[in-house]
């Protein structure tokens, strides 16, 4: 079967190749993948800036149908519409795994970095990782389940916002649209922030629910926010999910005193960031590494409810074999959502 493989160490190093179908081992389910979803850690893998264990299978977004299972798998069966938790293994022993964290486990190995993913036809999980799909969740917005429940673990597992609360979400890439969704379905009034390359980006955060949207290479979001929020102090909480530094200096200026920052988007490298703001205004920090189970199960009740949206999000499908393109057509900015559907 085909597969996009990053074969090697080092920048790019990924190529497209003949592999053999997976046998599900004890415990484990193999998936017939329908849709998988390009991921910016998939960018940072190519980049070389993402941990992976090459030679190995990229893509851990995936939505498909079971085919097979291990004989001491119960309630999973053929024909099952599912998508999959990432983790592959954890040691389950360590103080992280035993406090139901396993998104911090040292020893975690995750499928599309550390053991076969998705981007081709066959992918094999630990049965445990199995979710159902919603009825009304097709295979390709079923493939963002994973992403929408890393933005669930970032924001709502710790809570980060209220209804009332005025926020602030720069990108409004994929993880920007899903997060603007969930702070919405928490009450907020929620300002989008983009640049000249996200114009459409910023139309569909409009159409998702967004409040104002502020192109920043045009305009100032300062009088906006100061015009929005109590006494003109500054937004109850920024959400940085576009990866870009400049944005996260923008969010410490934008914040109130005791307000919130959160950090969602990876940059993929060392940035500059003012650490002085977060002491003189007081704020809380946080980030979200992943997900864990339960924001799994907040993202499909979310979905299957119709609160989150994630089919309008999706611009471009390519099959794997065009995987180039597909990756090319990720990294412009062109579209915002890319799925890889197997060859064939």
């Amino acid at each position: 079967m085909k597969a996009v493989m990053k074969i090697a160490p080092g920048v790019g190093q990924i190529e497209l190749r003949d592999i053999d179908e997976p046998v599900p081992g004890a415990g484990q389910v193999k998936i017939k993948v329908q849709a998988a979803g390009i991921c910016g850690t998939d960018l940072h893998i190519y980049k070389d800036e993402f941990r992976s264990r090459p030679p190995v299978v990229l893509g851990h977004e995936v939505a498909g149908e079971v085919v097979e299972a291990a004989d001491d798998v119960a309630d999973v069966a053929p024909g099952m519409r599912v998508t999959t938790e990432t983790y592959y293994s954890t040691c389950g022993t360590c103080m992280y795994c035993r406090r139901g964290q396993s998104n911090l486990c040292l020893n975690r190995l995750s499928i599309g970095s550390g053991v076969n993913g998705g981007f081709t036809q066959y992918v094999i999980v630990p049965a445990t990782n199995i979710h159902r799909l919603p009825d009304n969740v097709d295979f390709q917005a079923g493939a963002l389940t994973e992403p929408l429940a890393c933005v669930v673990h970032g924001v709502l597992n710790t809570p980060t916002v209220a209804p009332g609360d005025v926020a602030v979400i720069a990108g409004p890439g994929a993880i920007g649209l899903l997060t603007l969704q969930v702070v919405k379905s928490a009450g907020a009034t929620v300002v989008m922030l983009g640049t000249d390359a996200d114009e459409h980006r910023l139309q569909l955060a409009q159409q998702l629910g967004a409040d104002y949207v502020i192109n920043v290479q045009q305009d100032s979001p300062d009088q906006l926010i100061a015009d929005i929020t109590q006494e003109g102090l500054g937004a109850d909480v920024v959400y940085e999910c576009s990866g870009a530094g400049p944005a996260a200096s923008q969010l410490l200026q934008l914040v109130r005193r005791r307000g919130r920052y959160v950090q969602i988007g990876l940059f993929g490298k060392p940035i500059a960031w003012d650490l002085d703001q977060v002491c003189y205004k007081e704020l809380v920090v946080t980030g979200s590494n992943a997900s864990v189970p339960s924001s799994w199960d907040k993202a499909l009740k979310l979905l299957a409810a119709g609160v989150v949206r994630t089919k309008p999000i999706i611009t471009d499908i390519y099959p794997v074999t065009q995987w180039e393109q597909a990756f090319q057509t990720f990294e412009s900015k062109s579209g915002v959502k890319t799925l890889l559907i197997p060859a064939g």
